[in-house]
């Protein structure tokens, strides 16, 4: 089974740790946006969100949905990685992998535009984007996805889930933002939820210990 697919959508989690930072702080992480084109946020996501049916998705053509997640969460991640290069090119800061953004982006020593900020806040809003819903949503999505919705396999993914907010945390240099503890606990809600409703007596703590 492959679980990179897990990992590779943690980078949207850390995506919307990046975010976090810039709300609290009044400095943005997007960029400035200069390019209306790459700052058009909203027109990357496309797959279906966790509210259809399970039959609904057991019905279509798993490999495709997993390859149209993957290429919505690869746009929307080189959006942000082109602004946000953009802005610190500006001030001397050298991006040259993805690792060196987030440190850079955790570190706050940069600054942004009055609409850069704004992009930033609708985009972490609570139906963001990068808010705790859409992102606990793609994340579990993805996961109900690469499993089959199959239950041995869904709990691999309940500890996949949880290496990836490590790792995440790992690129970001210290404890990740409140919203990336937030939508940690919501994945692992609807992870419970998900056991819960198909009869297991699985639960996200007892797989983790």
């Amino acid at each position: 089974m492959d679980l990179n697919g897990v990992s590779n959508s943690y980078a949207s989690y850390a995506a919307g740790s990046v975010a976090s930072k810039s709300d609290s702080s009044g400095k943005a992480s997007k960029g400035e946006t200069a390019d209306k084109k790459t700052t058009d946020y909203g027109k990357a996501a496309t797959y279906e969100p966790s509210g259809s049916s399970t039959s609904s998705v057991k019905s279509k053509d798993r490999s495709a949905i997993i390859a149209q997640m993957k290429a919505d969460t690869q746009a929307r991640m080189e959006q942000m990685q082109s602004l946000v290069t953009k802005m610190f090119s500006k001030q001397g800061i050298t991006i040259g992998t993805a690792d060196d953004m987030w440190k850079a982006l955790a570190s706050g020593n940069f600054t942004a535009d009055a609409q850069t900020i704004a992009n930033a806040k609708n985009d972490i809003a609570e139906d963001g984007y990068w808010g705790v819903n859409q992102t606990s949503d793609r994340i579990f999505d993805f996961a109900k996805a690469l499993s089959g919705e199959d239950e041995s396999k869904m709990q691999e993914m309940v500890k996949a889930v949880e290496k990836g907010f490590k790792e995440a945390t790992k690129s970001w240099g210290k404890d990740l933002p409140d919203i990336s503890n937030q939508t940690y606990k919501a994945v692992m809600d609807k992870f419970d939820k998900w056991f819960e409703d198909n009869g297991s007596s699985a639960r996200t703590e007892s797989i983790l210990k």
